[in-house]
């Protein structure tokens, strides 16, 4: 794992550049970049970005200790590590793979890295809510206004808003409303109890 993008891999390969957070829509995400870049007969990018507490902003203007800086990579470097062997174990994607770890804001990062004309950068587009939106700026829409590659933003799953809610449902310790349960149609093709 390295952490600049323009020098490794196959020259004149297309790259398919992934970011990955290890949020439900990165992964999404992840899995189609695999896709794209076997149907093009590319290289694989998955680029998790880290920035130490506080920023780069508050990194600069006061000294952080080195082993802070060290240790922020390696925790990212684990966790990208974790999710490409949960996401394809040890077969791997299919793909050449280049995983990349990336300090920086992460929409700056991964236009840093997708700087090819022939790049295609992957990125999951989740909802955001209106006070989201206002504490942290959108990294899919970052990349859409500054990439100079094509971006192939991916939607999140219709089950995302559901899982979410069950989440809420059960951070708060409601009881789940059985009414909202869908049932099994009855008739052919039913299961039966042996």
């Amino acid at each position: 794992m390295s952490d600049s993008g323009s020098g490794d891999g196959l020259p004149g390969a297309v790259r398919v550049v992934a970011g990955v957070s290890g949020s439900p829509g990165s992964l999404t995400a992840l899995r189609r970049a695999a896709q794209e870049a076997a149907r093009r007969g590319g290289e694989l990018w998955p680029v998790i970005a880290w920035e130490l507490p506080g920023g780069e902003f508050h990194a600069a203007r006061s000294s952080v200790p080195p082993l802070l800086r060290e240790r922020c990579e390696q925790l990212a470097r684990e966790e990208l590590l974790d999710i490409l062997d949960t996401m394809f174990g040890a077969a791997g994607p299919g793909v050449p793979l280049h995983a990349l770890v990336a300090r920086g804001r992460a929409g700056q990062a991964l236009v840093r890295i997708a700087d090819r004309d022939t790049d295609v950068l992957v990125l999951g587009a989740g909802h955001r809510g209106r006070l989201r939106r206002l504490l942290s700026p959108s990294v899919s829409h970052y990349c859409l206004t500054h990439a100079g590659c094509p971006v192939l933003a991916i939607p999140p799953s219709p089950l995302e808003a559901d899982l979410a809610a069950v989440c809420r449902r059960n951070s708060r310790h409601l009881r789940l409303d059985d009414g909202q349960l869908t049932q099994r149609p009855r008739g052919r093709g039913r299961m039966r109890d042996a």
